[in-house]
């Protein structure tokens, strides 16, 4: 027996704020998640001594500057630093803590 097709609004419970919210959300993660994938290249080009004591300066406080925006967004939005945080099942979370 075939099932009848249900309209996806009846499968998705989903209103303007929740996609709104979720949306937010997703694009934090990413930005979250970029900025630390910059950190730790930051950090291992310091390790390398690959970069000049004003390069690590303007790089230390390019880094600060966005995590203290990302910290901003994240309180005008109400959501904590474990809310950016995707759980991929067996693989663990997404960013490190």
């Amino acid at each position: 027996m075939v099932e009848p097709l249900v309209p996806l609004s009846e499968r998705i419970d989903a209103n303007a704020d929740t996609v709104e919210r979720e949306l937010l959300k997703l694009v934090l993660t990413i930005v979250e998640l970029v900025r630390q994938l910059m950190e730790r290249q930051a950090i291992r080009r310091m390790d390398q001594g690959d970069l000049s004591t004003t390069q690590v300066e303007e790089l230390g406080l390019g880094l600060m500057r966005l995590e203290e925006a990302m910290t901003a967004l994240r309180e005008q939005f109400g959501l904590s630093a474990s809310d950016l945080n995707i759980d991929l099942g067996p693989l663990g979370s997404l960013l490190s803590e």
